[in-house]
This record gives C-alpha cells, sequence and structure tokens, in this order.
C-alpha cells in the first residue's frame, strides 16, 4: 500500500487558491486524529509563554502546524523546516498570500544537520522522527536549539502497531519509515541521554482512535491505491463514516490509554 503518492497528490490538488489550502488545512484538523492530540499539547504548552515566542516546526510538511501556531498567538514566530523542497515552496508561497510572511520564515533542511544553539522557546515535531534513522542525533540538536526550559513536543508511532505493523510479517503502512515506532522507554531514554528532563510520554489512537484512524484514513487511502477512481466515491464514503470518526476521535482525546498505536511526547530543556 502506497500512502506518500496519495499524499502528495491530494497536497498537490489542494495547493491552489488561499481557500483551497485552508480548505486542506481544516479538512485535516477534522480527520487527522494526532491533530487533535497536538492541538491539545500546544494549548497545554501555550501557557508556559507569555510574550514574544520564537517556535521551530521541524518536519513541516505541508504546514498545518504552522498555520495553526501562527492563528494561536500573534506573538509567536515560526520557522519551519522540512527536507522536502516542494512542501518548503508551496508552505512559503501560500503563508506569504495569507499575509503571514512576516511571523513564518520556511526552508529546505536536514534535522540532522540542524546547527541552532539557544534559539527557539518551543520545538513541534509531527510524524518525523520515523522517517530519521539518527534519531539520537535529531534529539541532541533539538536540544541545543532550545533555550533554557524551552519545550519539545513530538507525535510518533508506537511500537505497538504505530505504522499498521502488528507483528514480524507485517509491512509497513508508509513504506519510507525507517522504524516502526517507539516503545515509551525508548524515546524516554533516548531524549534523557539528549540532555531533555521531565519527558512525559503518552499513548494516542487508543482502541477508538485505532478505529477512526482505519475508517478516515486507511480504507479510503487503499481505495485510492486500487483505483483513482474512488476520488469520486470518497465524498459519500465520508459523508457516511466521518460522523462516527468524530465521535471515536473525541473518545480517544478524552480517555488515558494502556496501549496505543501512537505517542505523545513532551519533554522540557
Amino acid at each position: 500500500m502506497q500512502y506518500d503518492p496519495i499524499k502528495k497528490m491530494l497536497g498537490r490538488f489542494f495547493s491552489g487558491s488561499l481557500f483551497m489550502r485552508k480548505t486542506f488545512y481544516s479538512l485535516l484538523d477534522l480527520l487527522l486524529l494526532r491533530t487533535w492530540h497536538v492541538k491539545k499539547a500546544l494549548k497545554k504548552a501555550a501557557g508556559h509563554f507569555e510574550g514574544e515566542t520564537l517556535v521551530l516546526d521541524a518536519g513541516c510538511g505541508f504546514g498545518q502546524y504552522s498555520w495553526r501556531m501562527a492563528n494561536m498567538n500573534r506573538r509567536w514566530k515560526i520557522e519551519a523546516i522540512d527536507i522536502d523542497s516542494e512542501h518548503i515552496k508551496d508552505c512559503a508561497s501560500f503563508f506569504e498570500k495569507a499575509g503571514l510572511s512576516e511571523r513564518t520564515s520556511f526552508r529546505t533542511g536536514d534535522l540532522t544537520l540542524l546547527s541552532e544553539k539557544d534559539r527557539y522557546d518551543l520545538i513541534l515535531s509531527v510524524d518525523v522522527m520515523e522517517h530519521i534513522g539518527e534519531d539520537t542525533r535529531v534529539f541532541e540538536n533539538f536540544h541545543k536549539a532550545l533555550k533554557a526550559d524551552g519545550t519539545l513536543i513530538i507525535s510518533t508511532p508506537s511500537d505497538k502497531g504505530g505504522s499498521d505493523v502488528h507483528n514480524e510479517n507485517d509491512d509497513s503502512f508508509i513504506g519510507e519509515h525507517v522504524r516502526d515506532g517507539y516503545s515509551i522507554n525508548d524515546i524516554t531514554g533516548k531524549l534523557s541521554s539528549s540532555g531533555f528532563s521531565n519527558v512525559e510520554v503518552a499513548y494516542t489512537y487508543g482502541v477508538p482512535g485505532t478505529i477512526s484512524w482505519r475508517l478516515s484514513m486507511k480504507y479510503p487511502i487503499k481505495m485510492l491505491n486500487f483505483s483513482s477512481l474512488f476520488f469520486i466515491l470518497i465524498p459519500f464514503w465520508y459523508l457516511i463514516f466521518f460522523p462516527f470518526s468524530f465521535l471515536l476521535n473525541f473518545a480517544d482525546l478524552s480517555m488515558k490509554h494502556k496501549e496505543g498505536t501512537g505517542l505523545l511526547v513532551t519533554a522540557r530543556k
């Protein structure tokens, strides 16, 4: 199953006008459960920052989290980095058209080569670390780049089926993942050894979230991989199943999970 080509195709489809891009961000906010958990973590972290705040969106992708953070607080400035130059070009163009270029900037870069020191108040990294083999180096770079008492927020798959891998014979849902997911002990240990303190890790995508993910992401993407003609049927699919996914997402956000296919991590320098 190929996820990345579908993702890029959708990004291109919605990358035209301001209205289309904003619609795309709104759809991602509604459909992606990780966005619900990240929004909750950002609201909690925002209480630590009063006044001018410099944020790094580490692996910004389509820019939906840069968009959210720029609109959360007008005193926040966002610097975004991604290894995909196409994403960076599209984001820079959209944010300039949206009138946010004074508080946002985008650049192509490799997080393993991040060299800033004591620069950022907050670093957000969503669905990035599972793509990077040299994760410890990136964690060390994040620690150096944060100011004293700065905050790191990470969302990444867990080792409890986070890449839709449930046994050694399964293939990852996302072919470009270099690891299927982190255990709580693994990511806690790596962050602690990189200098972070107050590391808090919680499971996301528990039972309700996993069901929602299948309805809102896995099955539609499987259909689109089978034939692009299913684009015609996708709106009807969501018309039927989105209300169920919405309620399941709300349940997942409200519950504390003993296990889950995702991890939400916060840590302080």
